[in-house]
């Protein structure tokens, strides 16, 4: 049997530590303290970047598969896009002005991200109750791409690897699961069954 072994504590925010995204040896922390910190898990004074830009918690983190961009999303309706190359090294953070793309065309919390398994600048974020939509962006030029009203909250955005397919799922009010092809956005099919988000 595996055991369990506790390698390292990372501290640093202020308060409840609400998303994760790994990327290589770094792990990315975002918290109610509105900051995101990157942890390089291998080295001493752990802390090695700070990307501040958000109002309110951070609630989604995903870092590109490339390592290249990292996306987080807040309670203060905003998503932001990091380029990697551009952190600065603690204590130099990266202030507000530190972020490649501010995306305010959602109306709620951002907590659903994806990054496109088969095209590397492409991003799906969900929007909260108030808001419901999924939108992607070209987090190179920074263009909205499409905006879809899913009519409930949008909770988690998942690719397909194997198909240009999108799952969604979903809170208030139909706590559905969609499965979207890509890019026509049409539902392929609704699954329902759960009774809350």
């Amino acid at each position: 049997s595996s055991s369990l072994r506790q390698v390292r504590r990372l501290n640093g925010h202020a308060a409840r530590v609400g998303a994760l995204a790994w990327n290589g040896a770094i792990c990315s922390s975002g918290g109610k303290d509105c900051k995101i910190f990157n942890h390089d898990v291998r080295v001493r004074e752990h802390i090695v970047a700070e990307y501040e830009g958000h109002q309110q918690e951070v609630c989604g983190l995903k870092w590109a598969p490339s390592g290249a961009q990292l996306a987080s999303g807040g309670n203060d309706n905003l998503l932001h896009i990091w380029d990697a190359a551009r952190s600065q090294p603690v204590p130099a953070t990266a202030h507000s002005g530190g972020y490649l793309h501010r995306f305010e065309q959602h109306q709620a919390a951002v907590k659903a991200l994806a990054w496109c398994p088969f095209q590397s600048n492409l991003l799906a974020s969900g929007g909260g109750t108030a808001d419901r939509c999924i939108k992607f962006w070209n987090t190179t030029t920074g263009a909205c791409l499409n905006s879809i009203d899913t009519h409930s909250q949008v909770c988690s955005l998942v690719w397909n690897t194997r198909e240009r397919e999108l799952l969604s799922s979903h809170g208030y009010s139909q706590n559905q699961l969609c499965l979207w092809k890509y890019p026509t956005m049409a539902k392929m099919a609704e699954l329902t069954g759960h009774t809350a988000r």
